[in-house]
């Protein structure tokens, strides 16, 4: 890949999977987490995300065929998960339940919904299924598709790292505000993703 074809690479990862766009989900989601927990669930997501991409990158595009799932059936099924997560995060039952009641200790949020759907989303993997297409089928084109993604991985991990400075400058009110407000935008997301899915199967 030239240099004109990589920054284009990169740059259309880093819209994809907009690690700006994702921190303030990151805030509201890890509300009452302990700060020192923050780094580690943001890198489990990052390393959770990028495996999960790598192997859609590598083999997506055959496995999804082979098992007769479509992207548009993945990006509705992605839009109602972030819908059900959108729903958690207006009505407060995610800190309820850290306030109030014994957490579930199966749900671990760098798997769902950090790690997939908001960063290893449909459209993160359509991007990595076409990137690879582009790189020729070359090794090292692949390398190179394969370590752009774990760049841009690095760069949502940074992000991260400033999440719980960002929450101090906002305290607790604004975290709340903000919480509810990113609701309203994930739900609206999430029905967009459905959306789009139903609209790329032909039916609208």
């Amino acid at each position: 890949m030239d240099t004109a074809a990589l920054v284009t690479a990169f740059a259309t990862l880093f819209v994809v999977i907009d690690p700006p766009g994702i921190v303030p989900l990151f805030i509201a989601l890890t509300q009452g987490t302990a700060p020192e927990a923050r780094p580690r669930l943001g890198l489990r997501a990052c390393l959770i995300a990028g495996t999960i991409l790598t192997l859609f990158g590598l083999f997506g595009e055959g496995l999804l065929g082979f098992i007769g799932i479509t992207m548009p059936a993945f990006r509705i099924a992605g839009g109602i998960l972030l819908f059900l997560t959108a729903l958690d995060m207006l009505f407060e039952r995610r800190t309820q339940r850290r306030e109030g009641q014994q957490a579930d200790p199966n749900h671990d949020l760098s798997v769902f919904p950090l790690a997939t759907p908001l960063i290893a989303g449909p459209g993160a993997i359509a991007t990595m299924i076409l990137l690879m297409g582009q790189s020729g089928g070359s090794l090292a084109g692949m390398m190179t598709v394969l370590g752009l993604l774990w760049a841009m991985l690095a760069v949502t991990f940074v992000f991260f790292l400033a999440a719980t400075p960002i929450e101090r400058l906002l305290g607790r009110t604004g975290t709340i505000v903000i919480t509810r407000l990113l609701g309203m935008l994930l739900a609206a997301l999430s029905v967009q993703f459905v959306i789009d899915g139903v609209r790329q199967t032909g039916v609208l």
